[in-house]
């Protein structure tokens, strides 16, 4: 409808500016009559006669691209980290200054019947694919679909994006046991439909199939003399031929308490095989939950949302490596909104290890973050840990982050 509204106007313009008659150029564009919408600059000639810029057809030929936005994450980090400065951990994992990510989106209507997402993650070593993937929102029965490249909906964590996060990192359980930073991040479909549910309450199912391979995730820890490189290969899963695909559950309950405050719950299930090969699977089940306040009708500058997350891994390996290792891993945190621009919160972490339930990390953090504009955000976290191998890490990360451009909301 826009291509051609712009089409009417330009043919508009023509006609005002053709000579009718004997009259000039200059008569005739005074006396035709006025288009229904204002005309494009005009610039002069030799002769005095205005003539149009002819814009309108390039105008109207971006209503067809797609909205494009990109959103800078900036981060740097001090602080005591027992490791070595030439040590593959300071090289790869703890930089003091580094633009951790530069994310470029491209959204778009593609019909009445569906629409299109893709996001660009731009590191200081390359460029990787996190989500792409066509949302098909007209099925029958109330279905939507989506095929394509895209993060699991496992719990809330490894679903939401690095600039959508109240915090500098993901929390340890991720690191530990949903496969770090990328998370479940694979190609395949998802199918979800809104489920009838009484006394006002907001229930949707979600059931996703992957390709079953989640690439291999660096997981760094203090250096020792075990592990001289403090690094640790682990990967979540891994297909080792096609029908090695993973699968992903999620239940979603959602209640308006009063007028101000809303509870969020969700059951997450993944299953799928391992490294070790098809006959060793990795299953991990998630329970997370998160409470929202905010005053509708007095002290509007002023919120908290308290979030967790309970998950359970179960990964099966041979009686060499330990055999079956059952692990648990969590984190509780609080935001608080004191100002229009200021939040407060902090974050405890408690996890294990999914290849040695038997070793557990622990930490806890404090972050302060100001918004000047909903455009930017500056945030300041500090962070201890204590890993598994008695080791205590203090570090204060600074992150800057800002948006260009038209970037669509993300699910609530």
């Amino acid at each position: 409808i826009m291509l051609l509204e712009g089409q009417v106007r330009l043919l508009k313009e023509q006609l005002a500016a053709q000579p009718t008659g004997a009259a000039t150029g200059t008569e005739a564009a005074a006396t035709a009559p006025a288009p229904a919408t204002p005309p494009s600059p005009a610039i002069a000639s030799e002769g005095g006669a205005q003539l149009p810029v002819y814009g309108g057809a390039s105008a109207a030929a971006k209503a067809l691209n797609p909205d494009i936005s990109v959103i800078g994450d900036f981060l740097g980090s001090v602080g005591h980290y027992p490791t070595p400065r030439g040590s593959v951990l300071f090289q790869s994992g703890f930089q003091s200054l580094t633009m951790h990510e530069s994310e470029l989106g491209l959204q778009a209507i593609i019909d009445p019947y569906a629409r299109g997402d893709f996001f660009l993650s731009f590191g200081e070593s390359g460029v990787d694919l996190e989500e792409g993937y066509i949302t098909f929102t007209a099925l029958p029965a109330g279905f939507v679909a989506r095929v394509g490249k895209m993060r699991a909906a496992f719990g809330k964590v490894n679903s939401l994006h690095n600039h959508v996060l109240p915090w500098t990192d993901r929390p340890l359980v991720t690191e530990n046991l949903v496969g770090g930073e990328d998370g479940i991040d694979d190609a395949g479909f998802s199918l979800q439909r809104i489920l009838p549910a009484p006394k006002g309450i907001f229930l949707e199912a979600t059931g996703q199939v992957f390709r079953g391979d989640t690439g291999t995730q660096t997981f760094f820890v203090p250096v020792t003399p075990a592990n001289p490189t403090g690094t640790i290969e682990q990967t979540l899963f891994t297909a080792t031929n096609k029908s090695d695909v993973s699968t992903v559950a999620h239940l979603r309950g959602y209640k308006d308490i009063t007028e101000s405050t809303n509870l969020d719950l969700g059951l997450s299930y993944a299953r799928g095989h391992n490294e070790l090969g098809s006959g060793f699977l990795t299953q991990l089940y998630g329970v997370d939950a998160t409470l929202h306040w905010k005053p509708l009708r007095r002290s509007i500058y002023h919120s908290f949302v308290g979030r967790t997350e309970l998950i359970w891994s179960q990964r099966q390996q041979p009686s060499n490596l330990g055999g079956e290792q059952r692990a648990f891993g969590m984190y509780a945190s609080g935001d608080y909104q004191f100002g229009r621009r200021w939040f407060v919160g902090g974050r405890y972490d408690y996890a294990k290890r999914a290849r040695d339930a038997n070793q557990l990390d622990r930490g806890a953090s404090a972050v302060l973050t100001y918004w000047p504009s909903e455009f930017s955000q500056i945030r300041a976290q500090y962070r201890f840990t204590r890993y598994a191998e008695g080791i205590d890490a203090n570090e204060l990360l600074m992150q800057v982050q800002f948006s260009l451009g038209a970037h669509g909301a993300h699910p609530f």
